[in-house]
Protein backbone atom coordinates (compact mmCIF):
# COMPACT_ATOMS: atom_id res chain seq x y z
CA UNK A 1 0.00 0.00 0.00
CA UNK A 2 2.68 2.28 0.40
CA UNK A 3 4.51 2.16 -2.49
CA UNK A 4 1.31 3.89 -3.73
CA UNK A 5 0.95 7.07 -2.16
CA UNK A 6 1.05 9.52 -4.87
CA UNK A 7 4.02 12.01 -4.28
CA UNK A 8 3.16 15.81 -3.01
CA UNK A 9 5.44 18.46 -4.70
CA UNK A 10 4.99 21.90 -3.18
CA UNK A 11 6.39 24.89 -4.92
CA UNK A 12 7.19 28.37 -2.92
CA UNK A 13 6.89 31.45 -5.45
CA UNK A 14 9.26 34.28 -3.92
CA UNK A 15 7.16 37.24 -4.25
CA UNK A 16 10.51 39.85 -4.41
CA UNK A 17 10.38 41.02 -0.43
CA UNK A 18 7.04 42.95 -0.67
CA UNK A 19 7.09 45.87 0.18
CA UNK A 20 10.81 45.78 0.45
CA UNK A 21 11.55 46.25 -3.09
CA UNK A 22 12.50 48.79 -6.12
CA UNK A 23 9.63 51.27 -5.44
CA UNK A 24 10.83 53.19 -2.44
CA UNK A 25 14.26 54.17 -5.07
CA UNK A 26 11.79 55.65 -7.41
CA UNK A 27 10.42 57.94 -4.40
CA UNK A 28 13.66 58.84 -3.31
CA UNK A 29 15.11 59.72 -6.15
CA UNK A 30 12.12 61.97 -6.43
CA UNK A 31 12.82 63.63 -3.12
CA UNK A 32 16.10 64.16 -3.99
CA UNK A 33 15.35 66.33 -7.27
CA UNK A 34 12.96 68.10 -5.27
CA UNK A 35 15.26 69.08 -2.66
CA UNK A 36 17.72 70.19 -5.60
CA UNK A 37 14.99 72.18 -7.41
CA UNK A 38 14.40 73.91 -3.95
CA UNK A 39 18.02 74.54 -3.57
CA UNK A 40 18.02 76.24 -7.10
CA UNK A 41 14.96 78.41 -6.85
CA UNK A 42 16.62 79.87 -2.84
CA UNK A 43 20.23 80.45 -4.63
CA UNK A 44 18.43 82.18 -7.68
CA UNK A 45 16.71 84.54 -4.90
CA UNK A 46 19.68 85.71 -3.47
CA UNK A 47 21.80 85.99 -6.66
CA UNK A 48 22.90 89.35 -8.23
CA UNK A 49 20.19 90.33 -11.29
CA UNK A 50 22.27 89.74 -14.16
CA UNK A 51 22.93 86.22 -12.82
CA UNK A 52 19.09 85.57 -13.29
CA UNK A 53 18.71 87.35 -16.38
CA UNK A 54 21.84 85.01 -17.53
CA UNK A 55 20.25 81.82 -15.67
CA UNK A 56 16.87 82.75 -17.39
CA UNK A 57 18.12 83.50 -20.49
CA UNK A 58 19.73 79.94 -20.59
CA UNK A 59 16.44 78.40 -20.22
CA UNK A 60 14.47 80.21 -22.64
CA UNK A 61 16.78 79.31 -25.43
CA UNK A 62 19.82 76.85 -24.17
CA UNK A 63 21.30 76.56 -27.89
CA UNK A 64 22.08 79.55 -27.60
CA UNK A 65 21.17 81.50 -30.87
CA UNK A 66 19.35 84.07 -29.11
CA UNK A 67 21.02 87.13 -28.05
CA UNK A 68 20.23 87.25 -25.18
CA UNK A 69 22.19 87.62 -21.32
CA UNK A 70 23.14 84.06 -21.04
CA UNK A 71 22.45 82.54 -23.99
CA UNK A 72 24.89 83.59 -26.89
CA UNK A 73 27.11 81.83 -28.35
CA UNK A 74 30.05 82.61 -26.25
CA UNK A 75 28.16 80.32 -23.35
CA UNK A 76 25.82 80.82 -21.26
CA UNK A 77 26.14 83.69 -18.54
CA UNK A 78 29.89 84.14 -19.07
CA UNK A 79 29.57 87.91 -21.11
CA UNK A 80 27.17 89.55 -18.06
CA UNK A 81 25.73 92.32 -19.38
CA UNK A 82 26.15 95.61 -16.95
CA UNK A 83 23.02 97.63 -17.39
CA UNK A 84 22.32 100.93 -15.85
CA UNK A 85 20.68 98.96 -12.92
CA UNK A 86 23.74 97.10 -12.40
CA UNK A 87 26.23 99.85 -12.45
CA UNK A 88 26.53 100.08 -8.58
CA UNK A 89 27.32 96.72 -8.06
CA UNK A 90 29.84 97.29 -10.37
CA UNK A 91 31.23 99.97 -8.72
CA UNK A 92 31.43 98.00 -5.08
CA UNK A 93 33.47 95.04 -7.13
CA UNK A 94 35.64 96.97 -8.81
CA UNK A 95 36.25 98.88 -4.79
CA UNK A 96 36.84 95.70 -4.13
CA UNK A 97 39.71 95.01 -6.46
CA UNK A 98 41.41 98.33 -6.27
CA UNK A 99 41.67 97.62 -2.60
CA UNK A 100 44.20 94.49 -3.30
CA UNK A 101 46.32 97.04 -5.22
CA UNK A 102 49.56 97.76 -3.55
CA UNK A 103 50.36 100.73 -1.89
CA UNK A 104 46.29 101.88 -1.95
CA UNK A 105 46.50 103.54 1.17
CA UNK A 106 48.48 106.11 -0.43
CA UNK A 107 46.26 105.97 -3.43
CA UNK A 108 42.83 105.78 -2.16
CA UNK A 109 42.21 109.49 -1.82
CA UNK A 110 43.46 109.85 -5.84
CA UNK A 111 40.39 107.23 -6.91
CA UNK A 112 37.01 108.59 -7.27
CA UNK A 113 34.43 106.02 -8.81
CA UNK A 114 30.84 107.91 -9.82
CA UNK A 115 27.92 106.21 -11.09
CA UNK A 116 26.68 108.95 -14.10
CA UNK A 117 23.81 109.41 -16.58
CA UNK A 118 26.86 107.93 -19.37
CA UNK A 119 27.83 105.30 -16.99
CA UNK A 120 30.47 104.63 -14.23
CA UNK A 121 32.87 107.45 -14.25
CA UNK A 122 36.16 106.19 -12.81
CA UNK A 123 39.10 109.65 -12.23
CA UNK A 124 42.46 108.78 -11.15
CA UNK A 125 43.88 112.37 -10.15
CA UNK A 126 47.13 113.43 -10.05
CA UNK A 127 48.62 114.90 -6.50
CA UNK A 128 50.83 117.63 -6.80
CA UNK A 129 54.14 115.61 -7.26
CA UNK A 130 52.58 113.37 -9.82
CA UNK A 131 50.95 109.69 -8.68
CA UNK A 132 49.89 108.34 -11.53
CA UNK A 133 52.15 109.76 -14.55
CA UNK A 134 55.92 110.68 -14.30
CA UNK A 135 56.38 114.38 -14.02
CA UNK A 136 55.40 116.19 -16.91
CA UNK A 137 55.63 113.16 -19.44
CA UNK A 138 53.06 110.07 -20.76
CA UNK A 139 55.66 107.62 -18.74
CA UNK A 140 53.36 105.53 -16.43
CA UNK A 141 54.18 105.58 -12.91
CA UNK A 142 54.39 101.82 -11.14
CA UNK A 143 51.64 103.03 -9.11
CA UNK A 144 49.22 103.74 -12.12
CA UNK A 145 50.45 100.89 -13.92
CA UNK A 146 49.12 98.52 -10.86
CA UNK A 147 46.03 100.63 -10.52
CA UNK A 148 44.75 100.09 -14.30
CA UNK A 149 46.11 96.35 -14.15
CA UNK A 150 43.48 95.78 -11.34
CA UNK A 151 40.66 97.78 -13.05
CA UNK A 152 41.35 96.07 -16.68
CA UNK A 153 41.07 93.07 -15.11
CA UNK A 154 37.61 93.56 -13.89
CA UNK A 155 36.55 95.45 -16.59
CA UNK A 156 37.14 93.19 -19.44
CA UNK A 157 35.14 90.09 -17.84
CA UNK A 158 32.47 92.59 -19.46
CA UNK A 159 31.17 93.20 -22.74
CA UNK A 160 30.61 97.31 -21.86
CA UNK A 161 32.54 99.57 -23.78
CA UNK A 162 34.81 102.61 -22.66
CA UNK A 163 36.23 105.85 -22.95
CA UNK A 164 39.25 106.68 -22.13
CA UNK A 165 40.08 110.34 -21.25
CA UNK A 166 43.07 112.38 -20.62
CA UNK A 167 42.78 115.95 -18.66
CA UNK A 168 44.93 118.62 -17.69
CA UNK A 169 45.12 121.19 -15.50
CA UNK A 170 45.79 125.18 -16.93
CA UNK A 171 49.40 125.72 -16.34
CA UNK A 172 50.86 125.70 -20.15
CA UNK A 173 53.03 122.79 -20.96
CA UNK A 174 56.12 124.38 -22.32
CA UNK A 175 56.51 128.11 -23.52
CA UNK A 176 57.85 127.06 -26.94
CA UNK A 177 57.57 124.22 -28.91
CA UNK A 178 54.77 122.25 -30.20
CA UNK A 179 53.74 120.06 -27.37
CA UNK A 180 51.33 121.35 -25.63
CA UNK A 181 48.76 120.30 -22.37
CA UNK A 182 46.35 118.68 -25.68
CA UNK A 183 49.28 116.67 -26.54
CA UNK A 184 49.89 115.72 -23.36
CA UNK A 185 46.12 114.92 -22.13
CA UNK A 186 45.84 112.86 -25.48
CA UNK A 187 49.21 110.61 -25.03
CA UNK A 188 48.22 110.09 -21.42
CA UNK A 189 45.00 108.35 -22.41
CA UNK A 190 46.49 106.37 -24.91
CA UNK A 191 48.87 105.46 -22.94
CA UNK A 192 46.14 104.25 -20.32
CA UNK A 193 44.82 102.56 -23.20
CA UNK A 194 47.95 100.58 -23.88
CA UNK A 195 48.74 99.27 -20.04
CA UNK A 196 44.57 98.15 -19.76
CA UNK A 197 44.30 96.41 -23.43
CA UNK A 198 47.85 94.44 -22.54
CA UNK A 199 46.25 93.27 -18.89
CA UNK A 200 42.31 91.82 -19.32
CA UNK A 201 40.72 94.69 -22.17
CA UNK A 202 39.63 93.22 -25.25
CA UNK A 203 40.81 95.29 -28.24
CA UNK A 204 36.82 96.36 -29.14
CA UNK A 205 35.99 97.87 -25.82
CA UNK A 206 37.86 100.57 -26.13
CA UNK A 207 35.98 103.12 -28.51
CA UNK A 208 37.15 106.79 -27.58
CA UNK A 209 40.77 108.07 -26.61
CA UNK A 210 40.17 112.02 -26.25
CA UNK A 211 42.58 114.38 -24.72
CA UNK A 212 40.64 117.48 -23.65
CA UNK A 213 43.81 119.29 -22.10
CA UNK A 214 42.24 122.15 -19.78
CA UNK A 215 38.92 122.39 -21.65
CA UNK A 216 37.07 120.67 -18.59
CA UNK A 217 38.42 121.60 -15.23
CA UNK A 218 37.32 119.56 -12.43
CA UNK A 219 37.65 122.70 -10.23
CA UNK A 220 36.99 125.64 -12.39
CA UNK A 221 37.07 127.79 -10.08
CA UNK A 222 41.45 126.96 -9.19
CA UNK A 223 41.82 126.03 -12.94
CA UNK A 224 45.82 125.04 -11.79
CA UNK A 225 45.21 122.77 -9.09
CA UNK A 226 46.65 119.35 -9.33
CA UNK A 227 43.50 117.36 -9.02
CA UNK A 228 42.54 118.71 -12.44
CA UNK A 229 44.79 116.42 -14.01
CA UNK A 230 43.59 112.95 -14.21
CA UNK A 231 42.64 110.27 -16.22
CA UNK A 232 38.71 108.88 -16.27
CA UNK A 233 38.02 105.63 -17.75
CA UNK A 234 34.36 105.65 -18.45
CA UNK A 235 32.46 102.22 -18.67
CA UNK A 236 28.94 103.04 -20.74
CA UNK A 237 25.90 101.64 -20.06
CA UNK A 238 24.37 98.44 -22.50
CA UNK A 239 21.35 98.21 -23.89
CA UNK A 240 19.37 95.92 -21.83
CA UNK A 241 17.85 92.16 -23.04
CA UNK A 242 14.83 91.30 -24.83
CA UNK A 243 12.16 91.85 -22.34
CA UNK A 244 13.45 93.90 -19.87
CA UNK A 245 13.05 97.54 -19.02
CA UNK A 246 14.91 99.99 -21.42
CA UNK A 247 17.51 102.56 -20.25
CA UNK A 248 16.87 105.89 -19.72
CA UNK A 249 18.78 108.03 -22.60
CA UNK A 250 22.13 108.72 -22.01
CA UNK A 251 22.51 112.72 -20.66
CA UNK A 252 25.60 115.17 -20.97
CA UNK A 253 27.70 114.61 -18.08
CA UNK A 254 29.67 117.87 -16.10
CA UNK A 255 32.80 117.23 -17.90
CA UNK A 256 36.34 117.40 -15.41
CA UNK A 257 39.52 118.32 -16.92
CA UNK A 258 43.12 116.95 -15.96
CA UNK A 259 45.65 118.92 -17.01
CA UNK A 260 49.77 118.82 -16.56
CA UNK A 261 52.18 121.52 -16.53
CA UNK A 262 56.34 120.26 -17.51
CA UNK A 263 57.41 122.02 -13.85
CA UNK A 264 54.91 120.48 -11.12
CA UNK A 265 53.62 116.98 -13.23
Amino acid sequence: MNGNRPIIIVKKQDHGGGHHGGAWKVAYADFVTAMMALFIVLWLLNASKQVQVAVGGYFKDPSGSAKKVGSNQAGSGENLLVSKDDMSKLKDDLQMSVRKVANFDKLKNMIEMTVTSEGLRIELMESEKGMFFDSGSPSLSDDGKDLLTALAQELGKLPNTVSIEGHTDSKPYGEKGNYSNWELSTDRANAARRIMQDNGFAAHQVTEVRGFADSRLRKPDAPEDASNRRISVLVHYTVKPEGSEPPAAAAAEAAHGTAESPQKH
